[in-house]
Order: structure tokens, then sequence, then C-alpha cells
């Protein structure tokens, strides 16, 4: 199906489908799906509609990336800010079909920080993984950000993208586990190191967990167990920390990044591999071939007890590559709101009178 959205920035048509299943599943699960793609900078908001068809909603930020939500609020950034949606809906409304009404109220200029992974830690605070100054941060209401962490082996804040910094994976509330491309300490020196280079560390003990990965990404912590993806390489897997090293489980047609959990599933983010340039020459693509599969863009549903492939999105035309994907928990119709046109400077919602967006046509 086509995306719905009054303002769309590709020319060329984009399709989007669902397999059989993939609507019965998000129903089952009492879910939606976000997810971004900074090639194309969308943001796309994926749900049911009544009859239980796909329903898909896409918005304009530029190179749209990080994503963080517990289903009322998101945490997304773009290219050169980081932006706070919040759903303006009552708990039981629905207006215009649409059961959440994500309204961007707080932006932040950071600059172009090439902000990978968002999270909000246990205290309520934005933390994301700064890649171009190789470190964790925060906000600032001064500068363009505070840095919390960075790895032993940096060894000044420099906007060089060192090690490839970019997955960030909460414990209990609190940074934990970050995901980088290479140990390296000079400006790109991950890019040599892609094909085995790639590490997790322990934000907390200060050393590496596990090494030897192909550009891991979007470490997350379920279920007791670190998961993440060797994304060069074509798998989902786990890391028990007791016995630092990585269990593959599932292979992935096609560069994964994004990371969700539901139940016993993962949800995963495909890209198609880029031909030559920086995923080029990984280990994927011999993997794919030796699996008999294509690369895809687009959604995949991993069940987590047999690592098959059970639901998939798939996205046909131009876009190529997705980066985050989160689970949207009791939402059925997701919608939000952008900036190409003025339709947001025509929606109020208001405490105690009336959460009903205001629109210009209510007066006429």
């Amino acid at each position: 199906m086509n995306p719905q959205s009054p303002n769309s920035a590709v020319l060329e048509p984009v399709r989007i489908l669902g397999s059989p299943g993939l609507t019965d599943w998000l129903r089952d699960q009492r879910l939606s799906l976000a997810f971004t793609t900074y090639q194309s900078g969308k943001l796309f908001l994926v749900g049911r509609k009544p009859d239980n068809s796909l329903a898909v909603f896409e918005r304009t930020f530029n190179r749209a990336m990080g994503l963080w939500s517990d289903g009322q609020t998101i945490w997304l950034s773009s290219a050169y800010q980081l932006w706070r949606f919040e759903n303006g809906l009552a708990p039981g409304q629905v207006d215009e079909g649409f059961d959440r009404s994500y309204v961007p109220r707080a932006g932040y200029t950071t600059g172009d920080l090439d902000i990978h992974d968002v999270a909000r830690n246990v205290a309520g605070q934005v933390v994301f993984v700064n890649t171009r100054f190789s470190c964790l941060a925060t906000l600032s209401e001064q500068h363009s950000f505070t840095s919390l962490w960075k790895p032993w082996f940096i060894d000044r804040l420099a906007p060089d993208d060192r090690c490839h910094l970019n997955g960030l994976a909460l414990v209990d509330g609190q940074p934990r586990y970050v995901t980088a491309s290479a140990c390296t300490n000079y400006p790109e020196g991950w890019r040599d190191q892609q094909t085995d280079g790639g590490v997790v560390i322990d934000v907390l003990r200060e050393r590496i967990l596990v090494d030897g990965l192909s550009m891991p990404h979007s470490p997350r912590w379920y279920g007791g167990k670190l998961w993440l993806l060797d994304s060069g390489n074509g798998t989902l897997g786990w890391v028990d920390p007791a016995r630092p090293e990585f269990t593959p489980i599932a292979v992935c047609p096609g560069y994964a990044r994004g990371l969700a959990f539901v139940d016993h599933y993962a949800v995963i983010g495909l890209s198609r591999p880029r031909r030559g340039g920086i995923f080029g020459g990984l280990n994927l693509d011999d993997r794919l071939s030796r699996e008999g599969m294509s690369p895809r863009c687009g959604l995949i549903v991993v069940d987590l007890d047999s690592g098959e492939i059970v639901h998939g999105l798939d996205i046909h035309g131009p876009i190529d590559e997705l980066y985050d994907v989160v689970a949207l928990p009791e939402v059925v119709r997701p919608m939000a709101w952008g900036f190409k046109n003025d339709e947001i400077s025509y929606t109020v919602a208001t405490d105690g009178l009336s959460s009903v967006p205001w629109r210009a046509n209510s007066c006429r």
C-alpha cells in the first residue's frame, strides 16, 4: 500500500506491503510500529485500519535516525536536531480514525552530531549516541551536547567519528552496553576494520565484552540477555555477559539496523546492502548468497524460540535503507504531525477543556 502523507518528499512511488499475517500479529500483540529511513528522511508509523488492513502514515524529517518510545512519547533524531513528540489524544479518544496523534512539542538544535541510538533513562533524561564525537551524551541548555561517557581508547572529544560508536542498551534504566565498529582513535579509523573490528563495550566496567564482530548495531537488553545485530555478518544474536560470546540465532536478509522486542518476538529493520563504499565487501553478501536470500528493505519479525522469520514488511521503490524501529504498545493506528505544510499551526490540544485538536476548518 502507499503511505498516507499530505506532502511526500519522495518523487517515485513507494509501496509498502505487509505479509499476510502481519496485521493479525499487530492486533494480537496490541501494538503498532514506528521506523525511520534516514536516506529519504522519513518517520513511518504502521498500524491497522478498522477492517484490519495495514495503515501506514509518514512524515518527513531530514535524516531521521534514532528512535525511542513508550507509546505516549517519541524521541527522534534528525540531521541536526533532536525531537520530542507527545501524544495529544486522551486515553480512549480517536480522532479521524487515529488513536495516537504525535505532536512535536520540543526540538533541540544540536548541530550535526550524527546521532544514532536514542533512549530515555530511569530519571527521564534523554541519552543518545553522539557518533560524530565518539561518546554518549545528553542535551544541554547552552551547548550542542553534554558528554556523559566516552570509550577509554578515545583520547579526546573531536568531531571525527573515530570508532563509529552507534548503539546503546540500557539495563535497569541506565546506559550499560554500547556497540562500535572498531576500537580506533583516529578520524574514521573504523572504516578500515568493517569486516571484523566491531565490538560490544561494557560501559560500567570499561571493558570489551565481545569483539570480532562486523559493524554491530542496536544492542538491546531483553529477557536477561544482551541482544544485538551483527550487521555486517547478517545475523541476530545474543550475549550472556557471564560468558561473553556472541550466539547468533537468525539470519537477516539485509543489512540489519533497528531492533525492538515484544513477547517472544524481535522486530528488525533491514536495508539493502550498498554496492561499494561503506557497506561494500562485507560478509553479508556471501551469507545471503549461501542462504539463497535476496536482500530486502523493510521489517522482519523473528520468533526468538525458533529463529524463524514469521512476518515481514517490505518496502519497494526508492527507499533502500532503514535505521531504527520501535514498538508502540497499546496503539492501533498512529499518526504524527510535521512541518511540510501549515497543518500543525491549526492543531491545538488543551488540558481540561478539550483534547480534540482544533483545525482551521473547524471555525468555518
